[in-house]
């Protein structure tokens, strides 16, 4: 007979505990530590070596056809594709757009490549048909399969033998074997491992839908990254209809790759040229407007970033911020105050990244700090000129990364002058059709932008 032990896992970071804690002693947590019934099983005689260890030289590659999916963006985050075998992991909001976006590949792998299983653990299979007639996703080779059991998921898999598989989502699946709740630390592991063990045998690629928490990680065990091929991050404002689909792990593509889809009624319609996008409304002669040439993965896309600054009302000044890192525009501030004399401690500062995207390379620093003084002064910047730049602490420009790309993607959306760091100036070709400017400080390009008080 097995025996029954009590055991306190921590559902943040799979700490376990022989008796509770309020505090998590691993990470620091409150109120994490939840009972679970843990069997001990006896001792199993040990396996035959199946796999013997092998000379690299002589394990064979095998050349895996990619399935297209038809949706450029997200073939782009993928790395060219959805690689048979794999197991990917999608995140994001609730509400973001998750179950649409692979409802709509599902119809796509279905039509092109064979039959698809989409396993739903929180709709019934009306739900999701109701979902798909707005969609349009009406494949006859689209199956559906409403069922938390992951044996009888198995069973339903082996019956259609499908071409792909989704599972939305991860938390709500279960192991009847194991005695804890749905959704708890051990349950997400050990589904999550008989995912990866299918998704390997059988070639199968399988998507895996996970829950975020508020703070926007992936809940559940740190474990369910690590164990699959791809993480991708759903992001977005619900305030505004553009998504980006962020590629965090990929072990088949580049890391840290963007696709940027449009939220419509008929779904999610990728966005080819995003930088012509985000800057359709940006205003004319408006102080506290920039243009900053950002790259997200291996694309370049122009955002427009504003800033306000305006007298407090209060003793203490607010610093609010939407789409770029809040302590790096307090850094940069700082700098502003200290180098340039620009007195904003008693000011109000408001910055905001149009359209709802996040970024956070330090290539943004030199357009931060151009708006601010661009709002604090009452001075708009040209409409046709590019800012790009890190701000160190003394006010030096530093260079930055894939320079040329970004001055293409300028000069494509009409931009005829690049402010950029002297550096990266020195290492450029000369171009007729663009104005590239180098500059060292801080006080050199804002003496350029904006003039003398």
């Amino acid at each position: 007979m097995a025996k029954k032990k009590t055991r306190f896992i921590c559902q943040k970071c799979g700490y376990e505990a022989i008796k509770w804690y309020g505090q998590c002693p691993d990470c620091k947590e409150w109120n994490t530590l939840v009972e679970e019934i843990v069997t001990s099983q006896q001792r199993k005689e040990r396996p035959t070596l199946v796999n013997p260890p092998q000379s690299i030289r002589k394990l064979k590659t095998d050349r895996y056809q990619r399935l297209k999916t038809l949706l450029g963006e997200l073939d782009r985050v993928l790395g060219g594709g959805i690689v048979p075998g794999s197991l990917i992991l999608i995140g994001g909001d609730p509400g973001i757009g998750k179950s649409t976006l692979l409802l709509q590949v599902a119809d796509r792998i279905a039509r092109d490549y064979g039959k698809v299983l989409y396993v739903t653990g929180e709709e019934s299979g009306s739900q999701v048909r109701m979902r798909a007639e707005r969609l349009k996703t009406m494949c006859e080779k689209l199956y559906v399969q409403s069922e938390n059991n992951i044996f009888t998921i198995e069973e339903g898999i082996n019956k259609i033998n499908p071409i792909m598989v989704i599972v939305d989502s991860i938390q709500t699946i279960f192991n009847p074997d194991l005695s804890s709740a749905p959704g708890s630390i051990s349950q997400v592991r050990e589904t999550s491992s008989h995912l990866m063990r299918i998704a390997k045998e059988r070639g199968i690629p399988i998507f895996v839908v996970g829950h975020v928490t508020k703070e926007g990680s992936l809940a559940g065990p740190r474990v369910l990254e690590h164990m699959v091929d791809t993480v991708l991050y759903f992001e977005g404002d619900r305030h505004h209809s553009y998504r980006i689909l962020r590629a965090v792990k990929n072990r088949f593509g580049s890391t840290n790759e963007i696709g940027i889809f449009e939220m419509q009624q008929t779904g999610l319609i990728e966005v080819p040229n995003p930088s012509e996008v985000f800057l359709s409304e940006r205003p004319q002669g408006a102080s506290g407007s920039v243009v900053i040439p950002s790259v997200e993965g291996s694309r370049p896309i122009l955002i427009e970033l504003q800033a306000l600054v305006s007298s407090a009302n209060f003793a203490t000044p607010q610093r609010m911020t939407a789409g770029v890192d809040r302590n790096r525009v307090a850094l940069v501030l700082a700098v502003l105050e200290k180098k340039i004399g620009m007195y904003i401690q008693s000011q109000d500062v408001y910055i905001n990244v149009v359209g709802g995207v996040r970024l956070s390379e330090p290539a943004l620093d030199l357009g931060i700090a151009v708006a601010c003084a661009s709002s604090y002064r009452e001075k708009p910047i040209d409409s046709k000129v590019a800012i790009v730049g890190e701000v160190g602490l003394a006010g030096e420009i530093r260079a930055v990364q894939q320079i040329e790309a970004r001055v293409k993607e300028a000069k494509k959306l009409g931009f005829t002058r690049v402010i950029m760091p002297w550096s990266n100036y020195k290492a450029m070709d000369f171009d007729p059709e663009m104005e590239l400017v180098g500059v060292k400080d801080l006080n050199e390009a804002l003496s350029l932008l904006l003039g003398g008080e």
